[in-house]
């Protein structure tokens, strides 16, 4: 096997996957001292809002792979994640050297330790940037940029409740060494990835997707952002169609999609499964077709994940 470490984000890669496994692999290979021989990769191809910021700041996007093994490697670091249902097919046979992440930890172990680094803030960027600045390493402008987007797309341009206060400041110096306005690079590249006309229901239900194992259920949670939330939910028979398919192939026990109005900052909740009882009491509605409004839910990872966790395991 190779001495070589791959580092990546999660299955279907966002901009903070893409951005801060990039980044850290730069950061990984640049230190003045504890240099390591890393190259980044992604387990899948980037979303047209992650594709708007590679393209802007003129960056290749990462090889895909699937499997660690299958690369002559068996060490890794994982970035925006450490749950093994969202990384590489082979993860529970490969070494875990680090992770660098802002979610819960679970499903995961390890046989021997390793360097963690896990915040609750609003992005992987965000610390991955911290650690730019505590080891002296110079930014490159389209790193900065990457992880601005990250940033920027992890939190809804710093709106949602995951923004964590040193979050602000972060991304400030990000725009500046990027050369951006974070107004305006942000709305653009949040509108770049609401483009969804020409998707078909099987994309639009996998765009932005993970999967849960709550209390022996196995939970798909997906995400779609929208501008134009009714264009969406004028598709539910399609995104049904889609959901339920999905669940048949993959053995999910529940799939719950949010359709997220990026600029009223709700969501339109469509659930599928065998547990509707446990969602609703999660969310403290009543599903009527499958369907419900959750006022000013935005983040999956904190307005969606732990209240999902608790009623499954309540």
């Amino acid at each position: 096997m190779s001495d070589k470490i791959l580092v990546f984000g999660h299955q279907n890669p966002d901009s903070d996957a893409i951005g801060s496994s990039m980044s850290y692999s730069y950061l990984c290979n640049h230190r003045k001292f504890g240099q390591l021989n890393t190259e980044v990769v992604a387990l899948g191809e980037p979303n047209e809002e992650t594709q708007f910021v590679l393209d802007y700041f003129g960056v290749k996007a990462p090889r895909v792979i699937k499997r660690v093994q299958d690369e002559g490697v068996d060490t890794v670091i994982l970035t925006d994640h450490n749950e093994f249902q969202q990384s590489a097919e082979d993860i529970a046979e490969v070494t875990i050297y680090g992770v660098v992440d802002h979610h819960r930890i679970a499903n995961f172990q390890t046989a021997s330790p390793l360097f963690m680094d896990v915040q609750p803030v609003g992005s992987a960027s965000s610390i991955v940037y911290r650690q730019f600045v505590r080891d002296g390493v110079e930014i490159p402008r389209e790193l900065a940029g990457l992880m601005l987007a990250g940033l920027i797309s992890d939190t809804l341009l710093l709106k949602s409740p995951t923004t964590h206060p040193t979050d602000l400041p972060v991304a400030d110096a990000l725009a500046k060494i990027a050369g951006v306005d974070l107004q305006e690079f942000g709305l653009a590249m949040l509108k770049a990835g609401t483009n969804l006309a020409s998707k078909d229901g099987d994309t639009l239900i996998d765009i932005d997707a993970k999967t849960f194992e709550l209390n022996g259920s196995k939970v798909r949670v997906a995400q779609v952002n929208t501008v134009d939330i009714d264009e969406v939910l004028a598709r539910r028979d399609e995104l049904e169609t889609a959901i339920t398919n999905a669940i048949k192939a993959n053995g999910y026990s529940d799939f719950v999609l949010m359709v997220t109005d990026i600029l009223e900052s709700n969501s339109e909740i469509i659930e599928l499964g065998e547990h509707p009882e446990l969602v609703e009491k999660a969310f403290h509605f009543e599903l009527k077709d499958h369907h419900a409004f959750l006022a000013g839910a935005v983040s999956r990872k904190k307005q969606v994940v732990p209240q999902l966790t608790e009623a499954f395991e309540g």
